[in-house]
């Protein structure tokens, strides 16, 4: 299923708003910052040191919200969970459960295709201490609440942890949606009807969660077959 020229225009006009935006002063000095200095694995690399744009099938019926950037992750590769642990974890589940031709996330150019899915993030800039401030959550959430809207197939959101809930919700009610009360509470597995969608809750794969066993491969598949399952009933 394609969206249609109008969509993929709009996202396209969306992400070269993104990639451009210094609306942040703190989150731009710190990914430059961030860039300068690398960190000495990747001290021969060029860092991307810019906002992310999101990545995937513009025709997607699964979008995957995370919380922002990776210093030397997404901040240093370019693309969305890509060259850090966390994508490592969330490209290998996709992969397993069909919704991405490999599990390899290295760098733009390894092959990654997603299939029917989406990755955003709630915040495009990578965050000193992955801790972005209200007022930079709220900058940049006409971001996902734009794409959202051009994300005409989608039907499940997966929300990868609770910051990535929360603008979830944000976005669904900033574009005129019914609301549910009292707000739904983020749980890994929860999952609420927002009538346009279905939102499932899952722990972020960072390492502080998997280094830890709080989420599991298992668990993660999960999730992602969970919503499998939704898109195919």
């Amino acid at each position: 299923m394609l969206a249609s020229v109008n969509d993929r225009g709009a996202l396209n006009a969306i992400h070269e708003v993104v990639v451009d935006c210094r609306a942040c002063p703190r989150l731009v000095a710190w990914r430059e910052e961030v860039a300068r200095t690398k960190r000495a694995a990747y001290a021969t690399e060029t860092y991307w040191g810019r906002p992310l744009p999101s990545f995937g099938d513009p025709g997607a019926r699964l979008l995957i919200v995370g919380l922002a950037p990776a210093a030397h992750g997404g901040n240093r590769t370019g693309r969305m969970f890509t060259g850090d642990r966390s994508g490592d974890w969330l490209y290998a589940s996709l992969h397993r459960c069909g919704f991405a031709n490999q599990a390899l996330a290295t760098h733009p150019g390894d092959g990654l295709r997603l299939i029917d899915a989406y990755v955003a993030a709630a915040v495009r800039c990578a965050p000193p201490d992955n801790k972005p401030t209200i007022v930079e959550r709220d900058t940049c959430a006409t971001y996902l609440q734009g794409e959202l809207q051009a994300l005409e197939d989608v039907r499940v959101i997966v929300a990868l942890g609770s910051f990535a809930w929360d603008a979830a919700l944000r976005a669904h009610r900033a574009l005129g949606r019914p609301q549910p009360r009292p707000k739904p509470r983020f749980g890994h597995g929860a999952q609420v009807d927002l009538g346009s969608y279905i939102l499932i809750g899952s722990y972020h794969p960072s390492q502080q969660n998997t280094f830890t066993g709080k989420l599991t491969e298992v668990m993660l598949d999960a999730i992602f077959r969970r919503a499998r399952d939704i898109l195919e009933a």
